[in-house]
């Protein structure tokens, strides 16, 4: 009878802690969807009156218990935002959000540091855009 109590305690922890971290994941793809649409914003701004714009986004401190991060990247043809949990980014993540203008982006953001900074501006014909704190203003 203990063997089957205790069994039936992990296994319900098990499932607790599944549905918690699919819970999280989707905290943060909504952030990263709220990012990618700001982005959108900011750059089809820029294109069409090539003008500089700014925005700070109040981030959450961490998703449930996590540390999480947020980046912006780029390749030769598309742009895109990268999430995942914990300190540091990885090159590779599951956790990602096209952003549909052609673009040059860069930075990253991870929770605890304050409000996420977008600052977009047209460079060299292209609009580039920078993810960065709010406490860590250039």
């Amino acid at each position: 009878m203990i063997a089957v109590s205790t069994l039936l305690v992990l296994s319900f922890m098990a499932y607790v802690n599944a549905l918690r971290f699919s819970s999280e994941a989707g905290q943060l793809a909504n952030l990263m969807d709220h990012l990618a649409a700001k982005s959108t914003e900011l750059l089809t701004l820029a294109s069409n009156t090539n003008a500089t714009s700014e925005v700070f986004l109040q981030m959450p401190t961490a998703i449930g218990e996590k540390q999480y991060w947020l980046q912006l990247r780029n390749d030769s043809s598309n742009a895109w935002i990268e999430g995942g949990f914990g300190n540091h980014q990885v090159q590779e993540t599951e956790l990602r959000v096209s952003l549909p203008k052609e673009a040059v982006v860069t930075g990253c953001y991870v929770g605890g540091y304050g409000a996420a900074r977008l600052r977009c501006e047209m460079n060299a014909g292209l609009p580039r855009i920078q993810l960065t704190d709010s406490i860590r203003v250039d």
